[in-house]
């Protein structure tokens, strides 16, 4: 992977382009690391992507037919790679943005999943490949998935492996934005132009909010939101953006 700073974003880009940016056990556990690492006091956003004509091929099946494991070792180090990369991202407190540059399959699509904002350029294709060689979605997608596009769209996905266009991934809720292949890179300027003007630690409180309230009862979800609140409301970002709203001018988070 390559890493780059510009301006409070984190660029992580896979870079395999000749295996399409697959990954290994390894290159998710260092995944995993930088996305843990990713402090909101140093970044506004990290940003995910490929290099090539692919966002991620997914898991790498040649270090597959190597792989020998027993069934204890293998969901061991599958929950340190591939899961720790989905809790990862569903915990940054920093939002993960999916540049989708090219096709997003198996573990690239779930990736694209578990990520906060997602634009894809037109020519991507997605598809939970899964099933074509005897798996079951990871890294998050048996979670994120359902949630996103609905129990049944999400059974067609993985139970059929078929590849979907960025159109049908964004009329289906997989992605935020499909754009023309020249316009990927300003449509996710834009995007983090509108984050990095917010502030980064409240993000993270409502993100916390929204992924901990799926599982809860209505009246659980009350409370974790006022908790969660309470904490928003003890924050200098919110003493900014009340003093700024009563001085009518733009907050300066």
């Amino acid at each position: 992977m390559k890493l780059t700073d510009d301006a409070g974003v984190r660029t992580i880009t896979f870079d395999r382009p000749d295996a399409m940016n697959a990954m290994s056990h390894q290159i998710a556990r260092d995944l995993a690391d930088e996305i843990e690492r990713a402090d909101p006091d140093e970044l506004d956003a990290l940003v995910l992507t490929g290099e090539g004509r692919a966002f991620s091929a997914g898991g790498d099946v040649q270090a597959m037919a190597d792989r020998e494991e027993t069934a204890r070792e293998s969901y061991e180090s599958m929950r340190d790679s591939f899961g720790r990369v989905a809790e990862a991202a569903i915990e940054s407190s920093v939002p993960v943005v999916a540049r989708v540059n090219g096709d997003a399959v198996g573990a690239g699509m779930a990736l694209v999943a578990v990520s906060d904002f997602a634009v894809a350029c037109e020519s991507a294709r997605f598809g939970a490949a899964f099933v074509e060689v005897g798996l079951v979605p990871d890294t998050g997608g048996t979670f994120l998935l359902p949630q996103l596009v609905g129990l049944r769209t999400a059974k067609e996905l993985a139970m059929t492996g078929k590849l979907i266009d960025a159109e049908d991934a964004e009329s289906m809720g997989l992605i935020n934005d499909c754009v023309p292949d020249e316009d990927l890179d300003s449509a996710v300027e834009d995007l983090l132009d509108t984050l990095c003007a917010r502030p980064t630690r409240t993000l993270g409180l409502i993100k916390q909010a929204l992924h901990g309230n799926v599982t809860r009862q209505w009246d659980e979800a009350l409370d974790y939101e006022a908790m969660l609140q309470s904490q928003a409301y003890g924050t200098p970002e919110h003493e900014e953006g009340v003093a700024a709203f009563l001085e009518k001018r733009d907050p300066e988070f």
